[in-house]
C-alpha cells in the first residue's frame, strides 16, 4: 500500500489554492472546470482540496469541518523550506494565522500556523542558514 496523497475539504477551492500560491509559492497542478477540486504541485505526493458539496455523498454520518473559528484537527501539513523565519512572515503577509513562532526544537528550526481554511501547517528546516531570527 503507498498513500499517494490528502484531500482537505473546504469551503471555497480556488481561494485555498491562492492562498497555499501566495503564502508558499506552490503552484495549482490542477483545478476542475467547476472550482470545486483542486491539486497543488507540490511535488511527491498530492495535496488536494475538494468543495464540502463533493464529499455529501460519500460521508453520510458527516465529518468534522476544517474551520479557522474552531480548534485545529488533529494533522498537520509539513513543509520543508530554506529559511522558517522568511517562510512564516510570507504566510502571514497572504492571511495565515501564527500558532508558534520559529524556533529551534530538537535540531529543526519549526514554526507552526493555521491556513487560511484552518489547516494546521508546520513549517521546518534542518539547514543551519534556516536559524530562527526575527523577520518579521
Amino acid at each position: 500500500m503507498e498513500c499517494v496523497g490528502t484531500t482537505i475539504f473546504v469551503d471555497n477551492v480556488e481561494e485555498v489554492l491562492d492562498f497555499y500560491y501566495q503564502a508558499f509559492g506552490i503552484p495549482t497542478a490542477y483545478i476542475d472546470e467547476q472550482g470545486t477540486y483542486g491539486e497543488l504541485d507540490c511535488g511527491q505526493g498530492i495535496i488536494a482540496f475538494a468543495a464540502h458539496a463533493i464529499s455529501q455523498p460519500h460521508f453520510r454520518q458527516g465529518y468534522i469541518r476544517c474551520h479557522p473559528k474552531q480548534p485545529t484537527l488533529g494533522f498537520e501539513l509539513s513543509f520543508e523550506c530554506d529559511n522558517v523565519a522568511q517562510s512564516f512572515a510570507k504566510a502571514l503577509e497572504a492571511g495565515a494565522e501564527p500558532l508558534s513562532p520559529p524556533t529551534q526544537h530538537e535540531g529543526q528550526f519549526v514554526a507552526f500556523l493555521r491556513a487560511q481554511e484552518g489547516t494546521l501547517i508546520r513549517l521546518f528546516s534542518n539547514k543551519q542558514s534556516a536559524s530562527p531570527e526575527k523577520v518579521f
